[in-house]
């Protein structure tokens, strides 16, 4: 692995450059000004100034007053002077001299005396920053946590920050055999712990096939945690949301001493978020978990990693440089030599790539074990149903489904999935067929309720004597019809019956074994204590035929996860599909995951698009994307789309009515041999752009999911 030729990142990541501070920003002292006395050891601190600017990503030299000695250490905040302003950085280290040619800035003061921004945090925080082209600044804002002086105070007091009473640095228990027994229905499920647990670092790619219970997901990665934990090193494991959270969670804690685990979310609050923090820098607590930002948990001697369901989009940071869970945590298992654990019921694309390179081992379950512990699935639109049913093709709910919705009532609850919130959210002309508009913004019409009348989506105005623009109709008809329709029309067709929804901002986590009809929209499904009797996967011709590159891949993903919640088949769980037949309905049909991502792979590879090449896109107005499209050419040439325009945002429509000078994009597609010299070149194309301001901003994102 030394090339890196395996891995979607580039392992030559520079460290910051000390190159002399700018003149201009600083207030230069002469030699015949007097300046306070300067500390006696290492008088220069390299300052890392806590801005989003491109051409300021790099230290900054500050000469250390001797008050500030004994605090303003490595990892630290302070505060310094920059161009006339009082700003927050980070001291990245002392050093004896400085090449700045002038009399430095003195700091101003240290904020805080905790080391926070610890020496392998600076070396993964300044590979994320090289890998997505952005800054150290915007990593760090993600990676440490604001500041609760109140906590600091603790830790430097040497009071506990410990949640619990008892110890949590005493050495972790061996895990139990009960804790192992799941691995051991894996093939190389048994090896893997062991290699934890003599001190390791194996890498591999987990397919859980159950969702639920005592075999689920969260028992396995604690068990693979808790191996690690034997051998006396920390765990860093990410899940997309906090309901996968407080699963996880639970399941650490029912193997781990007291104490030791340390939950990092921001949902919880800065108080929570910066405890949990300080707990692991000061080695209180061994295992982080936690969303996003829980990645760069700063775990001492740290010995795995582990993502869960790394295709989910809430593992993509929304604020720059994006950055991707899955990708800081593999470039943090290189870089620090631990064991790595990627883990879902379906695989991505880049977990296969890694998978047929031999960087990581597949770890799955046997046929045999796949049939016995899956439910049976069953597809509507096979030649055998459309024999029985002719019309299930064009039905919403076929006879398949009803049957396996009312026969799985009699054993539990039933799950229906569908693809869209609300009640209606699309509606068409009911004589033409075309979509109804706004009269006011052109935003697409819906409606809220049985009685409610239609409305615009994007400025809520009532739309009660709606015309057709194209046929003059003024009668409408659902487009698409919503979670709450869904549950409206199964409490008609099964009377007497509970119907519990679960989408938007009313997601429930779990939901009890009652019989009860339980419909949700795809990623909010609730857990069942026993796991669901049935699953209705409804609308999946609607998410397979969305515009998007991984359509086809997400689908699939959110299929395994709902039918995973799926009692066995030897239970009697069944799953119904409602789609055409397709490789991805086949997938789910043979439960075949790796199958498919490797067909998938193979499409890509042939296409050369992500992930077998890198894709980084330019958005701005036309002459700025231009402009860092010509200036990134003079350095390396690389195969581009564009610049074509981008669909018009709603603020922009209300805002002008017209836009003369839309935003566009341009798609650069990077082969990996070529991604460590394209980065660092598109880092050095934004910095001198913004230093000379010879152009505009443009955003720039690296490997995005949504712009194919």
């Amino acid at each position: 692995m030394s090339d890196g030729s395996l891995l979607p990142f580039a392992m030559a990541t520079p460290s910051p450059s000390h190159q002399p501070s700018l003149l201009q920003g600083f207030p230069s002292r002469g030699s015949d000004v007097a300046g306070p006395p300067l500390a006696a050891s290492n008088p220069v601190a390299r300052v890392l100034i806590e801005s989003s600017l491109p051409h300021l990503d790099r230290p900054f030299d500050y000469s250390v007053p001797a008050e500030l000695d004994a605090t303003a250490l490595a990892g630290v905040r302070v505060k310094v002077r920059f161009s006339g302003q009082e700003l927050n950085g980070y001291v990245l280290e002392r050093a004896e001299s400085s090449e700045a040619g002038h009399a430095l800035t003195p700091l101003l003061k240290v904020v805080s005396a905790v080391p926070v921004l610890t020496p392998a945090l600076l070396e993964l925080a300044s590979s994320v920053a090289a890998r997505y082209a952005g800054t150290l600044s915007d990593v760090l804002r993600t990676a440490i946590p604001p500041r609760v002086a109140r906590l600091e105070k603790l830790l430097l007091s040497g009071d506990s920050l410990l949640d619990e009473p008892t110890g949590a640095a005493r050495a972790a228990e061996s895990p139990s055999s009960q804790a192992h027994a799941g691995w051991g229905s894996y093939a190389n499920g048994a090896p893997y712990l062991q290699h934890l647990a003599g001190g390791g670092s194996p890498r591999a790619v987990l397919t859980a096939t159950q969702g639920f219970g005592t075999d689920g997901w969260p028992e396995l990665v604690a068990s693979a945690v808790a191996a690690v934990r034997s051998s006396g090193r920390g765990a860093v494991v990410v899940v997309p949301d906090y309901r996968d959270l407080d699963r996880i969670e639970a399941a650490l804690r029912a193997v781990l001493p007291p104490g030791d685990v340390a939950r990092l979310a921001a949902d919880d609050g800065q108080t929570p978020r910066y405890r949990s923090y300080l707990r692991l820098l000061s080695g209180a607590a061994k295992v982080a978990v936690g969303t996003r930002s829980a990645a760069y948990a700063p775990v001492q001697d740290l010995g795995l990693v582990v993502c869960w369901d790394d295709g989910d989009d809430l593992h993509i940071d929304q604020r720059a440089p994006y950055a991707h869970t899955r990708e800081i945590l593999l470039l943090r298992s290189e870089r620090e030599s631990a064991a790595c654990l990627m883990a879902a019921h379906s695989r991505s694309t880049e977990l296969q790539r890694l998978v047929e390179g031999g960087w990581a081992v597949p770890v799955e379950a046997p046929r045999p074990v796949v049939r016995s512990s899956t439910p049976r699935v069953l597809n509507t639109a096979d030649s055998f149903e459309q024999e029985r049913d002719p019309l299930a093709r064009i039905a919403r709910l076929p006879g398949a489904a009803w049957r396996a919705a009312k026969e799985g009532l009699e054993r539990g609850p039933v799950l229906v999935q569908v693809a869209r919130a609300g009640y209606a959210p699309s509606l068409v002309c009911e004589d033409c067929r075309e979509s109804a508009r706004c009269n006011n913004c052109q935003g697409p019409l819906a409606i809220a309720g049985q009685s409610a009348l239609p409305q615009c989506r994007w400025c809520s105005t009532p739309a009660p004597e709606w015309r057709c623009r194209h046929c003059g109709g003024g009668r409408l008809r659902r487009g698409a019809a919503g979670v709450l329709r869904t549950a409206e029309e199964l409490g008609r067709a099964f009377p007497g019956k509970a119907v519990v929804t679960s989408s938007g901002d009313q997601v429930k986590a779990t939901v009890s074994d009652a019989h009860a009809l339980v419909v949700a929209t795809v990623g909010a499904e609730p857990i069942a204590t026993g796991g669901y009797a049935a699953a209705l996967l409804l609308d999946g011709n609607s998410l397979l035929r969305r515009e998007n590159l991984r359509a086809g891949e997400d689908t699939v993903r959110r299929w395994f996860n709902a039918a995973a919640l799926v009692r066995p088949a030897h239970e009697g769980g069944l799953v119904v599909i409602t789609a055409d037949d397709t490789t991805a309905t086949g997938a789910l049909l043979r439960w075949d995951p790796a199958g498919y991502a490797s067909r998938e792979l193979a499409l890509r590879q042939e296409l050369q698009l992500p992930p077998a090449v890198r894709i980084a896109s330019v958005t701005g107005k036309r002459a700025d994307v231009v402009h860092f499209t010509e200036s990134l050419a003079n350095t390396i040439q690389l195969r581009t789309a564009g610049p074509a325009p981008v669909s018009l945002t709603l603020s922009a429509q209300r805002a002008t009515g017209r836009d003369d000078d839309p935003d566009v994009r341009t798609l650069l597609f990077i082969p990996y041999a070529q991604a460590a010299v394209a980065t660092r070149s598109m880092r050095a194309v934004k910095a001198a752009s913004a230093a000379k301001r010879t152009s505009g901003p443009v955003q720039l994102r690296l490997d995005g999911v949504d712009v194919l």
